[in-house]
């Protein structure tokens, strides 16, 4: 990720020790827990989408600062709330705030985090487009989730419904991303609107990479245990063609909607999807994806924050973690 980042290497720096001092607070229980959130570390992908868009126009790292900060604190938030919703006992291989603190201050410390992001969208009171397009996504963001717990082990979903889920859940922020930053530097429609696009694109391909790792990955690079979509009842794209197509279909539908499930059985759900071509249908459409996101940067200047992108694009369709 260093090598794809190397045109904004400092200045993502910039952001991760911003981060450093945003996340500390006179509480030590407070302070520990964000702390604890913080180093866990990530791919730092929303402040870096934001920094590259602001190359496109009149970039200056100050302009863009509390925002990329501000957009890996929602995400950082939002990842805390899920890990609460999911019972997740580890995130990156290591212990989540919620195994380690429990639901109550894990709650706090999402919305400690999250109100931190607040302040520093305030500072853009004379960029009214970004306090819009962030308290939008955060309405969209809890939908995104509520439909996601609401629909949970029901078999008879459609790729509409799983897509409104994952624009809610995880393009639009992404999609956020890739627009503000140019917009924080003052870049007109014809820039931030590909841009946004291009995140948008981006952001489908990568939770639908994300759904098929749960079922194929290394679960050490994971840093976590596959099948935790089958045990919590998400419905996936990989699930839903081999719900229709798989020879074993019936066997399948029963095992998705079983609310508790042995070890064996989301294994044997696992080899199923397989077995029926469902990891490389759902490869199929991430490559479409990936190459719409690209085509919206033929609209875009020719500077090397393109390149980047582009590069980016390639990532997320080959990425093993």
């Amino acid at each position: 990720m260093l090598d794809i980042f190397k045109e904004i290497r400092k200045d993502l720096r910039a952001v991760e020790d911003e981060l450093q001092q945003v996340v500390q607070h006179h509480h030590p229980l407070l302070n520990e827990t964000s702390s604890h959130l913080l180093n866990a570390g990530g791919k730092r992908l929303r402040p870096a989408f934001a920094l590259l868009s602001g190359k496109f126009y009149n970039y200056q790292l100050e302009k863009v600062l509390p925002l990329a900060v501000a957009l890996e604190l929602l995400h950082m938030a939002s990842l805390v709330h899920d890990d609460v919703v999911d019972s997740a006992a580890t995130r990156r291989g290591i212990p989540t705030v919620k195994a380690k603190w429990g639901n109550r201050i894990s709650m706090h410390t999402g919305d400690l985090i999250f109100a931190k992001a607040l302040v520093l969208i305030s500072k853009y009171e004379d960029t009214p487009l970004i306090t819009k397009v962030l308290s939008q996504i955060s309405v969209k963001m809890c939908e995104g989730e509520i439909q996601q717990l609401s629909s949970a082990y029901q078999i008879n979903q459609s790729i509409k419904d799983y897509l409104y889920r994952v624009q809610r859940k995880t393009a639009l922020l992404i999609a956020a991303s890739c627009q503000l930053g140019a917009v924080a530097c003052g870049a007109p429609k014809e820039i931030y609107m590909p841009l946004r696009r291009y995140g948008h694109k981006i952001g489908i391909a990568f939770q639908i990479i994300d759904d098929i790792l749960d079922m194929v990955a290394d679960q050490q690079k994971l840093g976590k245990t596959l099948g935790a979509d089958l045990r919590q009842g998400i419905i996936t794209l990989p699930m839903l063609y081999a719900l229709k197509n798989s020879p074993r279909k019936e066997r399948l539908a029963q095992l998705i909607s079983k609310e508790s499930k042995t070890e064996e059985e989301v294994f044997e759900a696992i080899d199923i999807i397989k077995e029926c071509g469902s990891i490389e249908y759902s490869n199929l459409v991430v490559d479409r994806y990936i190459s719409g996101a690209k085509k919206e940067l033929d609209l875009l200047p020719d500077v090397q924050a393109k390149n980047t992108l582009l590069v980016i694009a390639d990532f997320v369709k080959h990425r093993k973690f």
